[in-house]
């Protein structure tokens, strides 16, 4: 016989749960398709921002396009057109706006002026928004006055235009791309790539970077101060190449490391050596040094607790001074700042659910 109903004091009663609804990722990153659009730009952000996932393989960011005008076929620079389903309001629920090359910016272009499409497009914008360019997507971003008097970059064959065309932009034609913070921009093509890459290593860390980075094939970290353009990227077929040297070091980070150590794994002299380096990487061997301990020395704050003397040690830059120093040059802050903002946001995200991303 079934029990009879119990009393339940006043004030204890269960309240009914409603059913949680779908999962949406917290940060909205919205691409915005030009016309005249070069496809390559258009989908890195769909494929970098598109693969994060937390730690429950849910995404970290919604990735949605949208056109300037309303929603409809846009064309691109190749010999097809894109169907856009979402307007320019959608800009209004950006968290970040990324805005790819075109070849068709017209009046951007030629006269550093917006359009009124894209006049009435930027004015959905929400103030904190993240505005991001990739490639000739600069000038958009600057006819908007989003980098006046700031540092930004584009692709190299267009630096000079750009400059003239926007004297109070300071224009880094030699780097892969610059972060300034609310507003991040790229050199061309595959430039995009390590940008967002940069982008999601800041959101939320190497490791999940470096996922993705795996997931597309690409090498998981270039530096944004990375040579642009170099005259002879691959060696000669008949040369010997330096890899053999880098993968050595790489295995040593924690040892002292001479140029002349990483010269005899190839069997050259330091003179070629450093010279093949050079025309391979796009920089010395001693920079190139520094930039894989500084990225040993990110993963170890965010992934460990160790001390900040053993990072230094592990990252082989000696002592913690000489680890501070070069982090505070890299990155802007020392290693117990970026340790504590790391797992600061880390934390941030996990106490809202999976997938937040705090704003810039």
């Amino acid at each position: 016989m079934p029990h009879p109903p119990q009393d339940t004091p006043q004030g204890t009663q269960d309240t009914p749960q409603a059913p949680p609804g779908p999962y949406r990722p917290a940060h909205r990153v919205a691409v915005l398709a030009l016309e005249g659009l070069i496809p390559f730009e258009m989908g890195i952000p769909q494929r970098i921002f598109g693969r994060a996932r937390d730690s429950a393989g849910r995404p970290l960011y919604e990735v949605v396009t949208c056109s300037v005008g309303p929603p409809g076929l846009v064309r691109t620079e190749a010999d097809f057109s894109i169907l856009v389903e979402k307007g320019p309001e959608t800009l209004a629920t950006a968290d970040t706006v990324i805005v790819p090359a075109s070849y068709q910016l017209g009046p951007v272009y030629t006269e550093g002026v917006l359009t009124e499409e894209l006049t009435a497009a930027f004015a959905h914008l929400r103030p904190e928004t993240r505005m991001v360019s990739i490639c000739t997507g600069s000038y958009v971003l600057a006819a908007a006055g989003f980098l006046n008097g700031r540092p930004a970059t584009t692709h190299w064959s267009h630096a000079a235009h750009f400059q003239g065309l926007f004297p109070r932009i300071k224009v880094d034609a030699d780097v892969l791309f610059v972060d300034d913070g609310d507003v991040l921009t790229s050199a061309g093509v595959a430039a995009g790539i390590d940008l967002c890459l940069h982008m999601l290593r800041r959101d939320h860390g190497t490791a999940v970077a470096n996922d993705v980075a795996r997931r597309t094939v690409v090498p998981p970290h270039r530096d944004g101060g990375q040579a642009q353009y170099i005259r002879r990227p691959l060696p000669e077929p008949q040369l010997a190449t330096t890899a053999a040297a880098r993968t050595w070091a790489l295995a040593r980070l924690h040892e002292p490391i001479q140029l002349r150590d990483m010269a005899e794994q190839e069997s050259m002299s330091v003179r070629t050596f450093t010279r093949r380096f050079r025309e391979e990487a796009g920089i010395s061997p001693g920079q190139w040094l520094v930039r894989q301990r500084v990225e040993r020395a990110r993963q170890l704050l965010e992934s460990t607790d160790l001390s900040v003397d053993q990072v230094a040690r592990d990252a082989g830059f000696g002592t913690a001074q000489s680890m501070r120093q070069h982090l505070q040059s890299a990155l802007g802050v020392p290693p117990t700042v970026y340790r504590r903002t790391f797992r600061a946001a880390v934390g941030a995200g996990a106490a809202v659910g999976a997938g937040s991303v705090p704003h810039p």
